[in-house]
This record gives C-alpha cells, structure tokens and sequence, in this order.
C-alpha cells in the first residue's frame, strides 16, 4: 500500500517569494512550504500513522493532511522537489534508522520518498522558472511544477 502525508507549518506566515531568488522578481509574490512523505508500506496502517505522529509531526505546531491533494488552497503553482535516487538524503537516512531501530513498528516500510513543496502565492505562475533555477540543483534534485 501506499500513503502520502504532507506537513505544514501551522503558525508561520507566508514569507515574501524574492526570499527564494537571487535576483528579486519584485511584486507581490508569497510562499509557504511543506515537507511531503510518500510511504509504501506492508499492512499496519494504523501503526504507520502513528509512526508519522511520533516521529515526524510536531503536533502544536504543525499541520498533517493526508492523500494525494495538495495541502493548502489558492496557489498560483507549487514547486516540487527531492533529492534523486542515489544521492545523499540526510532525512530519509535519519527516518529509516531509526525505523530499523524499533523492535516491533508493526508496518513494514518498504519505501519512503521525502519531497520539499514550495507554494507560491499571488499570480505569477509564468515564473515558475526562476523558482527551479535558483532552488534546484540539476546534479542532485528532481523536481516538478503543479499549476495552480
């Protein structure tokens, strides 16, 4: 089986999109990001959501939403991206380990892949360009742009 589950901060306000630029656009630009875990797993559902509730999820300040939608509402284009297969992912190493380190987790995890989302907010959605040039290293991440 498989679940995705995205995480978001629930406190933290939409910061100015030029943040993420080396060369600010100017304008009226937002973003908000959220860390997205895609988990294919052997039976224990319940023991796996538990499982991201423990490990990966602050419950006062952060959000879970579940499923394959995106997380927040009214975004010009969301920009999606993960280290690539067989380069270095510190988090994913972290999770795993101490997956390996539970006696009984009661699911089987048989993959996990861990995306960045960055949602960007107030028109724009031609520029979604300039957010994967200066975001994205070709050597390591691959990426892709969802439209709003």
């Amino acid at each position: 089986m498989r679940k995705t589950f995205e995480i978001s901060d629930r406190y933290i306000e939409p910061g100015h999109a030029d943040e993420l630029l080396y060369e600010p656009l100017g304008g009226d630009l937002t973003f908000r990001r959220t860390r997205r875990y895609e988990i294919e797993f052997k039976r224990g559902k319940s023991k796996l959501e538990a499982f991201i509730e423990k490990t990966l999820r602050d419950p006062i300040s952060q959000e879970l939403h579940e499923g394959e939608d995106p997380a927040l509402d009214d975004f010009s284009f969301v920009l999606e991206y993960g280290m690539k297969p067989g380069a270095l992912d510190l988090e994913k190493e972290a999770i795993l380990t101490y997956y390996r380190g539970i006696e009984d987790p009661g699911f089987e995890l048989k993959e996990l892949s861990i995306r960045q989302r960055i949602y960007v907010f107030g028109g724009g959605s031609d520029k979604s360009d300039r957010f994967i040039r200066d975001i994205c290293n070709y050597a390591i991440h691959n990426w892709s742009v969802i439209q709003g």
